[in-house]
């Protein structure tokens, strides 16, 4: 990371820290879970606390019932979405890696939100079209392996309703999801998720470029329409 780069780092993370003071209540079941995640080695994927507090007030402001998240990591982003959810509420989560889904299960349960979210272990593409059962979900958040993100679109579709709301995470990839040859297959995943996105009858969306603790990314907001 370059000095002016640092820079702008390190005031990103100031804001953040500053706006996440006043506004954003992470309370001991959610520091836990990010300090658990990290003493286990978890790599340091999960949102940042300002923007689990975005993800909640999404889901609460949306009237959410039934939340699916592909891509659990430590269960950060599971407890924000969860806690959201009205009595009577269920969010079923998707996670490949099992070290991964044990921390997440540890972390979910100290919550106290174990009866709420339903933790299934495997690959996604496997997984999603057993949730048949389960849908229509109100809200997905998809926040897993980038080159599965047209694969994870098309699930999400078949899962949801109109008025649904479909969340991708981590679309700017530091700027670099504007370079059509990058050899990133991330940058691929992400750039085909979006112009799927773009070209598909039943959804409308956007996106947001962010900064922040997590430096340079973004996400992609969808409602389906029909």
């Amino acid at each position: 990371m370059g000095q002016h780069q640092h820079q702008h780092q390190q005031l990103w993370t100031a804001v953040d820290d500053y706006f996440g003071g006043l506004l954003v209540e992470e309370d001991e079941a959610l520091a836990a879970a990010n300090v658990d995640s990290d003493a286990a080695g978890l790599p340091a994927h999960q949102v940042a606390p300002n923007q689990g507090k975005l993800l909640h007030l999404l889901a609460r402001i949306h009237g959410a019932r039934t939340i699916l998240e592909i891509g659990t990591l430590g269960g950060y982003s599971t407890i924000w979405l969860a806690r959201a959810l009205p009595a009577g509420g269920r969010l079923v989560t998707l996670e490949v890696d099992e070290h991964c889904a044990d921390v997440a299960a540890a972390n979910i349960a100290r919550a106290g939100l174990d009866e709420v979210v339903d933790i299934r272990r495997g690959r996604a593409v496997d997984l999603l079209p057993d949730l048949k059962d389960q849908a229509p979900f109100d809200l997905v958040f998809i926040d897993a392996d980038k080159p599965s993100n047209p694969e994870y679109l098309k699930w999400a579709l078949e899962l949801t309703r109109p008025g649904s709301v479909i969340i991708g995470d981590n679309v700017v990839r530091d700027g670099a999801v504007v370079d059509p040859d990058s050899a990133d297959p991330r940058v691929q995943g992400v750039r085909r998720f979006t112009e799927l996105i773009a070209d598909h009858p039943r959804l409308t969306a956007t996106a947001l470029q962010t900064v922040g603790s997590k430096g340079y990314d973004g996400l992609v907001l969808a409602l389906v329409t029909a």
